[in-house]
């Protein structure tokens, strides 16, 4: 039996891909090591400044820009996490913000600016809420993925050494935060912090009934000599991480396998709002609109220079009506 191609894929340690790291399902002609240990900070990192990977989910808004500064990779289809993100914006009670247009002339803080929770924050507040993102103040704890120089009248700041964001936010020094996670203030009852939108999943819900968008964090990329010496493997890759997803979706629908009371009402209600297939791959129409939307808010804060053609940036993985299911034609 001939050889398979080896492939080391980086990405975060979730259900959907449990079956590929468990080798349940596998790809067509591919070997692939599974490298789950990683925090996103680090995979990328080491996938944007170095190319240690040949496949590695990536933050989207990083991929972007690696693109237009010629990095050699492409992107699969596969969004293997997505986050709405209203939720995720977090205030200092004393620090007067109760609506969105209150932060104008506030400073903000985040990890760094490139992250694509950040990127789709800032341009909900600025396309929904009337919030321009040039009229914040941005203040981060880290360096970039991508290297990159702000725009004219782009406001960042590195917070001062030995603090921490959190504290910051808890204080009062920092008015408000973006945050990819739940800040420790808000994990421990901290009563001086608060969510700008209390209501976040009621707004969140709302705002997929009028946009259509799940947002998408991460893409999933490939380093281009392997698409381009292998054509097939994007494809094969692309139907395992599909079938990993079922796998997982299946098991998830039985309310024994997580230790969450109810968990089985969470998942109906998630399958009435958003539909059969949630984390669905590919660039039909939903996910089309959806990376089109980022694309254009990465471009609008400067983080990349023109616009870019979303055709340009992905494998066609496309099968057609052939199905990919391995079934014989008539």
């Amino acid at each position: 039996m001939a050889d398979k191609l080896k492939l080391t894929v980086a990405c975060g340690d979730y259900e959907i891909v449990r079956a590929l790291k468990e080798r349940t399902v596998e790809a067509d002609g591919l070997d692939l090591v599974m490298l789950t240990g990683m925090g996103s900070r680090e995979r990328h990192w080491r996938m944007a400044r170095k190319l240690e990977f040949d496949v590695c989910e990536i933050n989207v808004g990083a991929y972007f820009m690696a693109r237009e500064r010629d990095t050699p990779i492409t992107a699969l289809p596969v969004f293997l996490h997505r986050r709405f993100r209203h939720g995720f914006i977090f205030v200092n009670r004393r620090a007067g913000i109760r609506k969105p247009k209150d932060l104008i002339g506030r400073k903000v803080g985040g990890t760094n600016f490139q992250p694509a929770g950040n990127i789709w924050v800032r341009g909900i507040l600025d396309e929904h809420y009337g919030v321009p993102h040039k009229k914040l103040v941005w203040v981060v704890d880290r360096s970039e993925d991508v290297e990159f120089e702000p725009p004219r009248g782009l406001k960042i700041e590195m917070i001062p050494p030995g603090k921490s964001l959190d504290a910051m936010l808890a204080e009062g020094e920092l008015p408000a935060m973006i945050s990819p996670t739940i800040p420790k203030p808000v994990q421990n009852g901290d009563k001086r912090v608060a969510r700008l939108f209390p209501n976040y999943k009621e707004i969140e819900m709302e705002y997929f009934r009028q946009t259509g968008i799940f947002p998408i964090m991460h893409v999933t990329v490939i380093k281009q000599e392997i698409a381009d010496r292998y054509p097939w493997a994007a494809t094969n890759l692309v139907k395992a991480f599909e079938q990993a997803k079922q796998i997982a979706y299946k098991r998830l629908a039985n309310p024994r396998m997580v230790p969450l009371a109810w968990v089985r009402t969470g998942w109906e209600e998630e399958r009435r709002v958003l539909g059969p297939d949630p984390w669905a791959y590919g660039m039909g129409g939903a996910n089309r609109k959806n990376l089109e939307t980022i694309l254009r808010y990465t471009h609008q804060q400067g983080l990349i220079g023109k616009k870019m053609v979303l055709d340009d940036l992905f494998v066609d993985t496309d099968l057609g009506d052939s199905g990919g299911s391995g079934e014989e034609g008539a």
